[in-house]
Parts: structure tokens; C-alpha cells; sequence
């Protein structure tokens, strides 16, 4: 059974937040909340986890994962930003977007999408998630909480705690978080084209 913790949404304990950052660095799995759902998280160079979490999802090779980064700078470390993209991130982050981009070389090849080598990566407008990569001072590899069969994202921390208790190494619970995943967009060229209509606005993209 896993580790259970409730935190504060607005001034999130820090005992805490070192404990999630701790199971991260020990190859472990976690939920945790964000600015659209519940995520499922682990440490961006940990295969095992990274397996962990497509089996609980029973995700295929294909899909694409998602790092969660703290602010621009960390996200540039990790995608090729064109001066046209980099004003869109810029207006839109931190917030509920994902944007695809093309993966520098700091990013595993396993989370990368295998022909088109991009990667999905998001600044959370999120207390928690924050104070989590503060602590943790890197991304973190993500993908919503979505079980096999469901279409829509566990929202309720005793529903996630009976559904995937077992197979996760703490559940941080930040409060009820919506069910309406992030809007992605595919920057890859600098121009934006709308891929997922979400919780973030797509009227600046469209």
C-alpha cells in the first residue's frame, strides 16, 4: 500500500514536499496534483518507474509522456524553442498547456515520441506541483491519472488511494483537481496548431 499525504494546496508543508521529492530520487512513483488533473510522476531518467507507469495505464511504446517543468528556462533545457514559440510560452505559462516541441539531447530517447523525436513539456500553475519541482530541481516525467477503460482522470484522493494505492509509492493529496485535462499545442515549427481543446484557453493559438 502506499504512502498517503494530504498538504496544504496554497502553502504546501515542506516535510512533505521532501518526502515526495525522496520517493522521486528512490525510483519511485507518485501522484500528484496539478493545475488541469491528478498526474502520475517519476524521476525523468528512471526506466523502471517510467515502465511502472505504463503499466498502470497499460500504455503502448507510442505514447507520449509529458515533463513537468518549474518555469522557461528549465523547459529550454530540454526542447528547441524558436524566438516565435518562446513569446507563446511565455504568454501562457505557467498554466494548463501542453505544448509539443522538438527534444534536445537532455531528453531520454524513451520519452521521446519515436519518429518525430518531440517531447511534451508544461509549466503547472499549481502550488504543490512547484514547490515539488522546486525541491526537486529538475523536471518531472508526467502523464494524467487516466486508469485503463476510464475517460476521465481520478479526481478524488480516497478513489485514487483504493484504485491505484497499491501500485504507486505515495499519493499526494492537494485537494479535489478538475477532470479536464490540459489544451496541447504543437510548436515544433514556431506556428501553433491546437492538437487537444482543454482547460487552457486555445483562442490565442487559433
Amino acid at each position: 500500500m502506499s504512502s498517503f499525504q494530504q498538504i496544504h494546496p496554497v502553502n504546501p508543508e515542506e516535510r512533505i514536499i521532501k518526502q515526495t521529492v525522496e520517493v522521486l530520487l528512490q525510483g519511485g512513483v507518485i501522484v500528484y496534483p496539478t493545475d488541469s488533473t491528478y498526474a502520475l510522476g517519476c524521476h525523468i531518467g528512471d526506466k523502471s518507474a517510467l515502465d511502472r507507469i505504463r503499466r498502470i495505464r497499460q500504455l503502448g511504446d507510442k505514447h507520449n509522456f509529458t515533463l513537468v517543468c518549474s518555469d522557461l528556462s528549465s523547459l529550454a533545457s530540454y526542447a528547441l524553442v524558436h524566438n516565435s514559440a518562446y513569446r507563446i510560452l511565455k504568454a501562457c505559462t505557467p498554466g494548463p498547456y501542453t505544448f509539443i516541441l522538438k527534444a534536445t539531447p537532455e531528453v531520454p530517447r524513451r520519452l521521446m515520441h519515436p519518429k518525430r523525436k518531440t517531447i511534451g513539456l508544461r509549466v503547472p500553475d499549481n502550488k504543490v506541483a512547484q514547490a515539488i519541482l522546486s525541491e526537486l530541481g529538475e523536471p518531472i516525467m508526467s502523464t494524467s491519472l487516466i486508469l485503463p477503460g476510464e475517460d476521465e482522470p481520478l479526481f478524488d484522493a480516497y478513489d485514487m488511494q483504493e484504485k491505484v494505492g497499491k501500485l504507486v509509492d505515495l499519493i499526494v493529496d492537494g485537494g479535489v483537481c478538475g477532470i479536464e485535462p490540459t489544451t496541447m499545442v504543437d510548436l515544433v515549427d514556431g506556428v501553433p496548431e491546437v492538437l487537444r481543446t482543454g482547460k487552457g484557453d486555445p483562442e490565442p493559438f487559433l
